[in-house]
């Protein structure tokens, strides 16, 4: 018999150590192509997109019981019909002025996106001991609005911080993805921070992580830079500057891209006054929000390789189809499962016609717009989404009639959309002179 011992490893402490290292060098090496596959530019944009994400999710973790749970069911729809009043009051005057400085100043996108990130973090601060006073409104009203600009000039430089602007759709996914995983880390850690010191915790945590973002977002690139740095002494052309109109196919489909929007408000206050109203609490709600984020993640995972087999168009034709089959599937069997599926397809469905839209967009706008029209498409979005949540929250519909009207509304919209598709386009057809 050997003396020696053998030199074959045991098979426990292969599995062991070595398996974790190896776990956790592939995960890391994942999550660093993730952030750097587009540059260095596009890492930054990332990051601020991680910052900025964690903010708002800890601001809404914050606010919850203040507006929703730790008050009257009447009351509750008071509060919530008041906040989205609030919510579509800032577009109606900063909206148009945005884009106009955006379209006016393009140097001024980087600016607007910092000056909008330390504002959120003297808000969060502002709210702090005082979400029993008249500030509360205010400075949600506030914090709303700045999260929207931030939205609009992170859209507006995305195509300007890729090395390579063309996978724009990908790009958008990727950035997508990264802010679902911030958000779902920045929740328990916001639930957390709320149990130990009550909102304010969660608010304390958001201003921090608004001023990273701010940090980081100063080392984003200026919008002008390219054309002065291809063309130094050259000026910015008029024609570029006056073209208003977006093509037919980018405006239909902001059309159809807000009918999912309008859709998803619907649904989601429709949801959380059925759970209300059936006794439910912050743990029903907060799954429903949860299968809407993944559904919203996968969409991210999957938005990629669908756009390289079809065209943005499709993509969004199949986001209304899911929301409208989803929503007839749910009024069947309406139930704590049935409302997460359809929470999840809604967040799917929104997904895939954003990112998509987002990409269309962004190749179809040329830089000096792109600004201009990220802000007016915002707009209309969070317009949408507003008129569709007022509905259930004016209105006490019964679950068993609201689900069938959305799934007749996302069919009907669906079917009116691709018959847009299908119509010639006369008026592209004269502006090339056929």
């Amino acid at each position: 018999m050997s003396s020696h011992p053998d030199p074959s490893p045991d098979p426990s402490t292969a599995a062991g150590p070595g398996a974790v290292r190896r776990l956790s060098g592939r995960m890391s090496g994942r999550v660093r192509s993730l952030f750097e596959t587009g540059g260095p530019g596009f890492r930054d944009l990332a990051l601020t997109q991680v910052a900025s994400t964690a903010a708002d999710t800890l601001v809404a973790v914050g606010l919850a019981g203040t507006l929703f749970f730790g008050v009257p069911s009447t009351e509750a729809r008071a509060n919530v019909a008041l906040y989205l009043l609030l919510t579509v009051a800032p577009f109606a005057v900063i909206g148009p002025l945005l884009g106009r400085v955006l379209d006016r100043a393009p140097a001024a996108t980087r600016a607007s996106l910092v000056i909008a990130a330390v504002g959120r973090a003297v808000l969060a601060v502002l709210l702090l001991g005082r979400l029993d006073s008249l500030w509360l409104f205010p400075a949600a009203f506030g914090l709303l609005v700045l999260s929207r600009v931030h939205g609009i000039t992170r859209n507006a430089l995305l195509p300007l911080a890729l090395d390579r602007p063309t996978d724009l759709v990908a790009a958008n996914a990727r950035l997508a993805g990264i802010g679902v995983a911030a958000g779902a880390i920045a929740a328990p850690l916001g639930i957390l921070a709320t149990v130990v010191a009550g909102p304010g915790g969660a608010l304390a945590l958001s201003a921090f992580t608004a001023l990273a973002a701010a940090t980081i977002g100063r080392r984003l690139p200026e919008p002008d830079a390219p054309s002065r740095r291809s063309a130094p002494g050259s000026v910015v052309s008029r024609p570029e500057r006056i073209r208003l109109h977006l093509p037919r196919r980018v405006r239909t489909a902001q059309i159809a891209t807000a009918v999912v929007r309008l859709l998803n408000g619907f649904l989601l206050l429709l949801l959380a006054f059925a759970f209300r109203e059936a006794g439910a609490g912050a743990f029903d709600f907060g799954a429903v929000l949860a299968a809407a984020g993944g559904g919203f993640a996968v969409a991210a995972m999957t938005t990629p390789r669908l756009e390289r087999r079809l065209r943005e168009e499709p993509m969004v034709v199949a986001a209304l189809a899911v929301e409208a089959a989803a929503a007839f599937s749910a009024g069947q069997w309406f139930g704590l499962p049935a409302a997460a599926g359809l929470a999840f397809a809604a967040g799917f469905a929104w997904g895939t016609a954003k990112l998509s839209f987002d990409g269309l967009l962004q190749s179809a706008v040329p830089a000096a717009r792109r600004g201009a029209a990220f802000t007016r498409s915002e707009t209309v979005f969070s317009l949408a989404w507003v008129l569709g949540a007022i509905v259930p929250t004016a209105l006490p519909l019964p679950v068993g009639l609201g689900l069938p009207l959305a799934g007749f509304a996302a069919l009907a919209a669906q079917i009116v959309y691709v018959s847009v598709l299908l119509a010639p386009d006369d008026t592209d057809r004269r502006a090339s002179g056929r």
